[in-house]
């Protein structure tokens, strides 16, 4: 309890009308893997936001009205490679259409790969995202939110990261700092919009390198190869991808369909013909403008 009060002190009020809260994930000094460096974090505004080098990992809650709250929320992970966050495409502008179906949306601010501030960084991610649905879960009732009404949403190398949460969210991949960390960290159904899946042959190389570098054993391509690492436990699934996606071959999404519905878990797809990649929520696209709605009537029909 002492430890909550803690982090909600930390809380940062922002603009009502746009964002409830902000909040860091770890207790100061304590963030695991990092290393003391002169690195800092980068913002460019040029139409996306792109966020790079973060050093502080975050959440920026985005809380429905009261009445209209279903007490559902799912955490989003902005997609950039493992290189850069694409913050409002793929992170706010997310949020606040969640907000729009009466669902809270929680956009991650997770720390990217990085040789200069980290030890170990092919674990830092998921590291971030572990954390960052405990302590949501840990505060649910803060934010009106049922705390096995929680879910995950990932775009691109934050699909990939979505989908390594979605498969590995019993690894102990760090040393729990207080007691949020005795919170589950599996998500209750997870979202994944033209993900990074494997690191096989069908993967998006810099997202690879960044995350496992360029020479990395065959075990590590493996366990980040989220299709092999699915389980009867992996969240059910909703995939989202565009046949011509040349960025990230749609095969990454047809073989995560695959290993979840060989282990039982169920899922839902929806492959457009036409929408490239990186999309977001496709609202000038007449195909594509419609599949955030059918992802919505997929979470109502979880309930």
């Amino acid at each position: 309890m002492k430890n909550t009060l803690l982090l909600l002190m930390l809380i940062v009020m922002g603009d009502a009308a746009a964002q409830d809260t902000i909040m860091q994930l770890w207790p100061k000094d304590k963030i695991p893997n990092q290393i003391k460096s002169l690195e800092k974090e980068v913002h460019e505004q040029n139409e996306i936001l792109r966020i790079s080098k973060v050093q502080v990992p975050s959440i920026e809650v985005y809380l429905p009205s009261k009445r209209d709250a279903t007490g559902e929320a799912v955490l989003i992970f902005p997609g950039g490679g493992y290189g850069i966050l694409a913050y409002d495409w793929e992170g706010t502008d997310i949020a606040k259409f969640f907000n729009s179906k009466g669902i809270a949306g929680v956009v991650v601010k997770y720390r990217l790969p990085s040789d200069v501030s980290q030890k170990d960084k092919k674990y830092v991610p998921l590291i971030d995202a572990q954390r960052a649905i405990r302590l949501v879960r840990n505060i649910a009732e803060k934010f009106n939110v049922e705390s096995d009404k929680i879910g995950i949403i990932g775009f691109s190398a934050g699909g990939h990261l979505a989908s390594t949460l979605g498969t590995h969210f019993n690894e102990k991949v760090y040393k729990a700092v207080d007691d949020i960390d005795n919170e589950s960290a599996r998500p209750d159904f997870m979202a994944l919009g033209y993900p990074v899946i494997s690191f096989g042959e069908m993967t998006h190389q810099g997202s690879k390198n960044n995350l496992i570098g360029e020479n990395p054993t065959i075990d590590m391509v493996d366990y980040f190869s989220n299709e092999k690492q699915v389980t009867e436990q992996t969240p059910p699934t909703f995939l989202l991808h565009a046949t011509d996606d040349t960025v990230v071959p749609v095969e990454n999404s047809l073989l995560f369909y695959k290993a979840v519905k060989d282990k039982g878990v169920s899922a839902t797809m929806h492959i457009y013909p036409k929408g490239g990649h990186g999309f977001g929520l496709g609202l000038h696209n007449e195909h594509l403008k419609d599949w955030g709605d059918r992802m919505i009537d997929w979470i109502v029909s979880l309930r």
